[in-house]
């Protein structure tokens, strides 16, 4: 099997209303290191989504790519679950 190094994520789309981009926010954990908890936090990036496929409330797996535009410089992978 032949591993990527590119950088993948899996998160919720909360923003479909551009133009073949889509906002995905992922959830992380990080050790707080005085209190010794861990503490949730969300980035939200900017992926390219061709098809215009992804919308609100889906779970996708996006990868890093060449870059788009300023900010866009992910790919929507794939969709993982549909929204209900």
């Amino acid at each position: 099997m032949i591993s990527s190094r590119k950088k993948t994520f899996v998160g919720l789309v909360t923003s479909d209303k551009m133009d073949k981009t889509i906002v995905v926010s992922v959830v992380g954990k990080k050790l707080n290191p005085l209190y010794r908890k861990y503490v949730k936090y969300v980035k939200k990036f900017k992926a390219h989504d061709a098809q215009n496929s992804a919308h609100i409330g889906d779970k996708v797996r996006i990868e890093e790519c060449r870059h788009y535009s300023k900010d866009k410089c992910w790919m929507l992978r794939e969709i993982v679950e549909k929204a209900k």
